[in-house]
């Protein structure tokens, strides 16, 4: 549930990877169905994120048509999250040791669908404003943080990759399958607003490219660990033995015991590096967790990003680089 209100604009994106750690700290291991639609989920996140920051930040800038393009194929987005588990925005979708509950019959074809339809507005959102001269005099030159700027503010994500940090936690440091898919890391140089947005409207392509390989991929089977520990008795055993009644009992009551240890997980969220630090000390609580939010280090910068730029481009210079203040809280 908290973790939706980190980045509430890829909620999914949140779960899985707190999900994962909590996973890598007890050494559960989730079926490969599981995982293919946690990777869906996660892609879904990341192309609804992208969709509002270009779109937010065109809109600020005077392009409003541009917006409702990305809004409408973002609302289809939330439709088929709705689908999956009853909620758009915030969706507390992922367990440990499994999901919610698995995807709808005809799922993934819906989803393969929808892809083919943004992947045609996505080309017409790219001659709409990509090469329009209005929008390259307000972000070229914009809002620029090179390279060596980026490194030493830990810039990740989008924003590293606009100054030509070639690196993604997808393709360098994989999780659940990503090493299974084909898809292509983009990469600019100027390190400026519309080098962002150049970003941004390549992932989203890569990104569909990454759903429909999971889609095509995604078989019948189980959902859920078959570790006792993090799986829900079935509800045929909880009625019908005093067994199933007191591990359906303890299991809501006071949680799973998680041993002693510690682990860091990290995904590449749609701003940047997203990771949780757990410690445990032993049984149910975290001992201590900590969450590394890409826009924390973004926002520290904006100072001297912006700084000897006119105020008018500020806002483009903020939009540009995402903050979401769900992740700002300390």
């Amino acid at each position: 549930v908290y973790t939706d209100r980190l980045n509430y604009c890829s909620a999914l994106l949140n779960n899985v990877t707190y999900s994962m750690a909590v996973e890598r700290l007890m050494g559960v291991e989730v079926p490969e169905r599981c995982i293919w639609i946690r990777m869906i989920a996660a892609e879904l996140a990341r192309v609804i994120d992208h969709f509002i920051c270009i779109g937010i930040n065109a809109v600020d800038l005077g392009a409003f048509s541009f917006f409702l393009y990305g809004f409408h194929q973002r609302e289809e987005a939330y439709t088929l999250i709705e689908q999956l588990c009853g909620a758009r925005l915030t969706t507390s979708y992922t367990r440990i040791g499994g999901l919610m509950h698995d995807a709808p019959e005809g799922w993934e074809r819906d989803v393969k669908s929808w892809t083919e339809r943004t992947l045609k507005v996505l080309a017409e959102m790219d001659s709409l404003l990509t090469g329009n001269k209005i929008w390259h005099q307000r972000t070229k030159g914009v809002g620029v943080f090179n390279k060596e700027d980026c490194l030493k503010y830990s810039f990740t994500g989008p924003a590293a990759r606009a100054a030509g940090i070639d690196f993604d936690l997808r393709r360098d440091q994989p999780m659940m399958f990503y090493k299974d898919v084909e898809f292509e890391v983009p990469v600019a140089q100027n390190g400026d607003v519309f080098d962002r947005y150049l970003i941004r409207l390549e992932e989203i392509k890569q990104s569909l490219s990454i759903i429909r390989q999971c889609c095509e991929k995604l078989k019948p089977g189980p959902i859920w660990s078959e570790d006792k520990r993090v799986r829900i008795p079935e509800k045929e055993l909880v009625h019908n033995s005093m067994e199933g009644l007191i591990h359906h009992f303890k299991f809501f009551m006071t949680g799973f015991d998680v041993p002693q240890g510690e682990a860091y997980t990290a995904m590449e969220g749609a701003n940047g590096e997203l990771g949780f630090y757990i410690v445990s000390k032993g049984g149910p609580k975290a001992h201590r967790m900590r969450i590394r939010g890409p826009s924390v280090y973004h926002f520290q910068a904006l100072s001297p990003m912006a700084n000897g730029e006119k105020i008018a481009d500020m806002v483009a210079t903020l939009g540009s680089i995402n903050i979401i203040a769900g992740e700002l809280d300390r």
